[in-house]
């Protein structure tokens, strides 16, 4: 699906999204990745998508957003509590949807000025560390 996000300079808007990856300022990730609001765009390892570990979401929290917008794939999907916990230590806010809504809500946040990132899972064949 195509979005209408604003190009804003030194953001990183996100501009098409689908099942196996997003457009962001022009590049195609097709692997699960780290869209923070300014910075580098980059690969997110995570060891088990269908359930990130603490480890995933530290680096994450690293990025220090006020939020973080989970785009847990094409269903729906809450990572487990324990796996936030880098998160909450550190006062970052997450909401989890599917990614597809996750791209939509961080390009709106993104639009608003908020130190948001994406950190956003694809069901593709190709996914994984």
């Amino acid at each position: 699906m195509k979005l209408q996000a604003d190009r804003m300079e030194g953001r990183n808007a996100i501009s098409r999204h689908g099942g196996e990856g997003v457009i962001v300022n022009g590049v195609e990730y097709r692997r699960h990745v780290l869209v923070p609001w300014s910075g580098e765009v980059s690969p997110w390892p995570v060891g088990n998508p269908s359930a990130p570990s603490a480890d995933d979401f530290g680096a994450v929290a690293a990025l220090e957003p006020e939020l973080v917008v989970f785009g847990s794939g094409s269903r729906l999907r809450f990572p487990p509590a324990a796996a936030l916990r880098p998160l909450i230590e550190r006062g970052i806010g997450i909401e989890t949807m599917d990614t597809a809504a996750a791209c939509r809500t961080y390009n709106v946040l993104l639009a608003e000025g908020r130190s948001v990132v994406a950190a956003l899972l694809f069901d593709g064949p190709a996914q994984g560390a």
